[in-house]
């Protein structure tokens, strides 16, 4: 189990650009798994805390990150997709039941109910395929399988209980008990830095890709598979091994962007290392960057293992392959760190997907501009599965993006959390990738930004006087969305302050 090197210093890396990085090759070692199968494998992979900005396709000029621009390239780059509710848990409610917050019934950081009417591994089981999950889940309890034949878990640091151990934490000590695996002594959500204090194959990131590939190697059912890779980073602690740290020692990660309507977040939010806010000035921001950046780097490395070993086994034609993330990072921006926000680096989120040949024919390398979202990820994979199940859902199937130049679809996607950290984070959104409409429940402030033209959303135009008739527009449009949920939420055709917490809707199965 010795990490795979880097064949290319970072210079070369650079210098090949995306234009040279081969293409998988469709050559491989034959394999007799599911060949005569319409349906194709499913391979789920994403990442924690993962911002969308954080791809070289993206335009990213520092940020190296091979495999996932190969799978843009030979597929499809959602440019425009975000995480509904952008904290750990509820984006993964909505991953699990294809559902918008409000159906799904997390409104805010609360606990995965057990168990759905329609759940993500469960239908893929009954439609006749081997489920199999590693990584983290978030789930509770943790380890409900909703419908996995199979998990490998790493809940590193978030064990529920003194008697329970992750299996991460069970394969580290069985291999390391003398070590201790919080050894870099970093927090799990500090904005500080450091290299990896232990042996590169000991860390959470390689045992996740090391299980993926083990179980592609060795994987010899007849029906085809539903595998989820679920890595546990970029998510603080930003601790890679010492070889991605000095990949971004000297490189121009860019610097925060900080809008004058940030002001009110320069001050601490305390002085733990756990803070929500606070200017820490931008050596501070490049440290912590540097190590986000050499983590995401460190899992790009995973997914190209990854990739290789699904082309050996002969299954890449017969694949379908999606990588997103449940939500991103501030890491600085607008004086503000980690998540929940509704601004791009907290919402916006990495969506990419390659299809094999056996299931569409179509142009690869498409970018698209239409807002996706994670609830679209459980119907595109029921899609695949020609399994039923999508009517009901919130989501679409992200296929018919790509079967269709001009098919029917969502006009701009809904974005809200509930209280988090403090009071006065409590808001709704709206976006179609182009505008963003804010909405703080506390207090009623709006905010509108122009993502075209301002992606770092700089400028908040909702009190600039030319604007407001765009500003109005997007206003009834949230009146229209929040309206189905009664008086608490619009009253007399007019949003309703809301001072206090509502973290589940009457919809939630576990109330």
């Amino acid at each position: 189990m010795n990490p795979i090197p880097f064949t290319l210093n970072r210079r070369e890396m650079l210098q090949i650009g995306i234009g040279s990085i081969p293409m998988i090759s469709a050559k491989s070692v034959s394999s007799t798994h599911n060949s005569s199968s319409r349906r194709p494998n499913i391979l789920f992979i994403m990442a924690d805390q993962f911002r969308g900005d954080c791809l070289s396709a993206d335009g990213n000029p520092a940020i190296l990150t091979p495999n996932l621009d190969r799978l843009g390239a030979e597929g499809i780059r959602f440019r425009r997709a975000y995480s509904c509710t952008p904290t750990c848990t509820p984006a993964r409610s909505a991953l699990l039941t294809g559902l918008g917050p409000w159906r799904n019934g997390m409104l805010g950081y609360g606990r995965v109910a057990k168990q759905y009417s329609l759940e993500k591994p469960r239908a893929l089981r009954e439609a006749g395929y081997y489920t199999f999950g590693i990584g983290k889940m978030h789930w509770h309890p943790q380890r409900n399988p909703h419908g996995f034949h199979r998990v490998l878990l790493d809940e590193s640091g978030r064990e529920e209980s003194p008697d329970y151990r992750s299996d991460y934490r069970s394969w580290f000590w069985s291999h390391a008990p003398h070590l201790n695996p919080d050894e870099t002594g970093i927090g799990w959500n500090d904005f500080r830095s450091k290299t990896y204090a232990l042996p590169e194959n000991l860390h959470p990131t390689f045992w996740t890709g090391e299980c993926a590939v083990r179980f592609l190697q060795n994987y010899n059912q007849p029906e085809p598979f539903f595998l989820k890779v679920s890595f546990a980073r970029p998510h603080s602690p930003y601790d890679p091994p010492e070889r991605f740290m000095n990949l971004y020692e000297n490189a121009d990660i860019p610097s925060a962007a900080v809008g004058k309507w940030a002001e009110r977040y320069i001050e601490r939010s305390d002085q733990s290392n756990n803070i929500w806010h606070g200017n820490l000035g931008a050596e501070q921001v490049r440290k912590s960057r540097q190590g986000y950046y050499g983590s995401i780097t460190f899992i790009d490395e995973q997914i190209g293992r990854i990739l290789e070993t699904v082309e050996k086994r002969g299954w890449l034609e017969n694949t379908l392959i999606i990588f997103t993330a449940d939500h991103g990072d501030m890491t600085g921006d607008h004086h503000l760190w980690r998540k929940s926000y509704a601004y791009e680096a907290s919402a916006r989120i990495p969506m990419l997907m390659r299809w094999p040949d056996s299931s569409i024919s179509a142009m690869r390398g498409q970018v698209s501009e239409r807002p996706v979202e994670l609830r679209d990820i459980l119907p595109t994979f029921l899609d695949a599965a020609e399994a039923p199940g999508a009517d009901g859902l919130d989501g679409k199937s992200l296929l018919r993006l790509v079967r269709d130049p001009n098919p029917e679809w969502r006009d701009y996607i809904d974005l809200e959390h509930d209280v988090c950290y403090n009071p006065a984070n409590h808001w709704n959104a709206l976006t179609d990738g182009h505008y963003k409409y804010i909405f703080h429940a506390r207090d009623g402030e709006e905010q509108l930004f122009d993502l075209k033209n301002d992606p770092g959303e700089l400028h908040d135009l909702a009190s600039d006087a030319s604007h407001q008739s765009k500003l109005r527009k997007w206003r009834e449009r949230m009146v229209e969305h929040l309206s189905e949920r009664g008086e608490e939420w619009v009253k007399s055709g007019r949003l309703a302050l809301r001072p206090e917490r509502h973290l589940y809707s009457p919809q939630y199965p576990d109330l």
